[in-house]
């Protein structure tokens, strides 16, 4: 379990040109088109490097610049300069971390599930060629929508470890994850290698 965060309201979209919206409880705004940051970035030798000590590695790294650009903050402000690639790849590290430490009710209650399960996300790692992926991330959607109300309320540390009990209907889910979680962090490490450029800038 780790220190509860404020859920996050903001959800983005992309469609074709490479258009990137925010939309919270309250307004819709269309940001412009220059959104690639280019503070988020990597030589060429770091990424091979990474690359070669394998898939956790490489997403570590540019996941890690990503956030470094914005000074590790995941607001409006500082979505406004990351590409739809960069939100979603860091959606997905979000997940992974979440899932793999505490499982699916530690991701809700940390208040990611908004993040997660109210954004494309599970549209977007289609597009990306994860089509089971997609499919395991919507069946969690509806589990998501059924238990939100009640896992996301304020409990003391003994009271959050009995919601395990309390929500068996995540356990087929989070095992799945584990036993498929280097497939899939390979696949997304494959597409972000062919599509670097829109994950980082590229230093020689």
């Amino acid at each position: 379990r780790t220190q509860k965060r404020e859920a996050y309201t903001l959800l983005y979209r992309t469609q074709k040109p490479r258009n990137l919206y925010l939309i919270n409880i309250y307004t819709t705004e269309k940001l412009n088109d220059t959104l690639m940051n280019p503070l988020a970035s990597a030589t060429s030798s770091e990424l091979q490097e990474a690359r070669e000590r394998g898939s956790f590695d490489f997403l570590e790294l540019i996941v890690n610049r990503i956030s470094e650009s914005v000074a590790g903050e995941l607001n409006g402000d500082t979505m406004a300069r990351l590409t739809p690639e960069q939100i979603t790849l860091w959606a997905y590290w979000i997940f992974r971390s979440e899932v793999l430490d505490g499982g699916h009710v530690q991701l809700i209650y940390n208040g990611y599930g908004p993040f997660i399960y109210r954004n494309p996300f599970a549209h977007v790692m289609k597009l990306w060629g994860l089509t089971d992926f997609a499919k395991f991330i919507n069946k969690g959607h509806t589990l998501y929508k059924k238990h939100e109300a009640e896992i996301t309320q304020e409990r003391s540390d003994e009271e959050f470890m009995a919601m395990y009990e309390n929500f068996e209907d995540f356990d087929d889910l989070d095992d799945a994850f584990v036993i498929h979680e280097e497939e899939i962090t390979d696949q997304i490490a494959d597409y972000v290698n062919e599509q670097i450029s829109q994950f980082v800038t590229i230093k020689n």
